[in-house]
């Protein structure tokens, strides 16, 4: 699943359609695409790990769910989900989930909860965690209630970083550790979209996919489905110290991934 930085990345190389009119509008997803033909791009924005199409009298939202991709001027031999046709060039999306939005986008969105945005702060960010005593570590930086663009990789990268264990409660952790989760998810983030332009990310990658520990070159545990999100988890069980008892919680409420 695409995260958030990639999402900032598809919004910046798709800026150069911005102003432009829609000229053919195809594909399997399940919308009026006839309203499409005709409208102008305003521009293009993302929330998480939302792509965001604003034009004249609606918006689109393209989430790229776990294995969706996109191609700008090129196609796959799959069919698209939505394809966009300018007069220079064209948007492609496959595999991917099409939803329009009616009424401006400053209504649908907080954007202050997005990681990566101008509008995030420490403080509200780390109000929002704290609600949620009983969700694991792992959980809470998938949920996109809390961390919208927060992905696997943020969050396997992000644990490891602060020496905490997936497993952990959130209300049982330290205040600082809380705090330090909630700074280091959206320090990571940043980092991560430097990485990902240069071509280097997989290579900054310390615990993500990794099979030894650098700190106590130690095998990591792996967990092919491990919270209530069920992702994919690398950890250390000798440095990233477990807050909480042994059980996981009952569920709370259904996480937003």
């Amino acid at each position: 699943m695409p995260e958030g930085p990639s999402i900032v990345i598809l919004r910046e190389q798709a800026a150069v359609f911005t102003g432009q009119t829609i000229e053919r509008a195809q594909g399997s997803a399940k919308l009026d695409k006839t309203r499409l033909v005709g409208q102008s791009v305003r521009s293009f924005r993302s929330w998480g790990k939302h792509f965001l199409i604003e034009l004249e009298d609606v918006s689109l939202r393209i989430h790229l769910l776990l294995f969706g991709s996109y191609r700008i001027n090129q196609r796959k031999e799959s069919p698209p989900r939505l394809s966009l046709g300018f007069a220079e060039g064209e948007l492609n999306f496959y595999g991917c989930s099409v939803q329009p939005i009616e009424g401006p986008l400053d209504a649908a969105y907080d954007w202050s909860v997005d990681v990566m945005a101008d509008t995030w702060t420490l403080r509200a960010a780390l109000k929002r965690l704290r609600e949620h005593p009983q969700m694991l570590a792992c959980d809470a930086l998938l949920d996109q209630a809390l961390f919208a663009g927060s992905g696997n990789i943020i969050k396997n990268e992000v644990l490891f970083r602060i020496r905490v264990h997936p497993l952990s409660l959130i209300g049982e952790l330290p205040a600082a550790k809380q705090r330090e989760l909630t700074r280091e998810a959206r320090n990571y983030s940043f980092e991560f979209l430097h990485w990902k332009r240069e071509g280097t990310l997989k290579a900054h990658w310390l615990a993500h996919n990794r099979d030894i520990c650098p700190r106590c070159n130690i095998p990591f545990s792996k967990a092919k489905a491990l919270g209530r999100s069920k992702r994919r988890a690398f950890f250390c069980e000798r440095c990233q110290k477990r807050y909480g008892g042994d059980a996981e919680p009952p569920p709370e409420t259904p996480l937003q991934i």
